[in-house]
């Protein structure tokens, strides 16, 4: 749905989607802590914890962080030199989001619901 950009009024300059992609990717294995053996993050503990429940945990979470990057640059009217920016507040609002009491399964994060658009 976000690749062929038909809901939404778009910004005039658009995220190259690919490198958002890719910017994504990188993001989440940063922030979850994924290059170590054992997280020490409090984002990456409470991600072991949700892929022992759901092996597609981290496709899920894919999925809910380009979406949010989406409504945000959105909402921000962001252009390209702003990306940056975007992605930061992308995982900010991911990080508290993930270490929220209730949320024993991707699909309990607040922002899960922007799926369903």
């Amino acid at each position: 749905m976000l690749l062929n950009k038909v809901q939404g009024q778009r910004a005039d300059w658009e995220y190259p989607f690919a490198v958002a992609g890719i910017n994504i990717s990188f993001m989440l294995i940063q922030m979850l802590d994924l290059q170590s053996t054992v997280p020490s993050s409090k984002s990456g503990i409470r991600f072991l914890e949700l892929l022992g429940r759901d092996e597609n945990a981290f496709d899920h979470l894919y999925c809910v962080a380009f979406r949010m990057l989406d409504a945000q640059w959105l909402v921000k009217r962001a252009s390209y030199m702003e990306f940056n920016e975007v992605m930061k507040s992308t995982r900010t609002q991911l990080e508290r989001e993930l270490v929220l009491e209730d949320v024993l399964a991707v699909k309990d994060l607040p922002s899960y619901t922007m799926l369903d658009k």
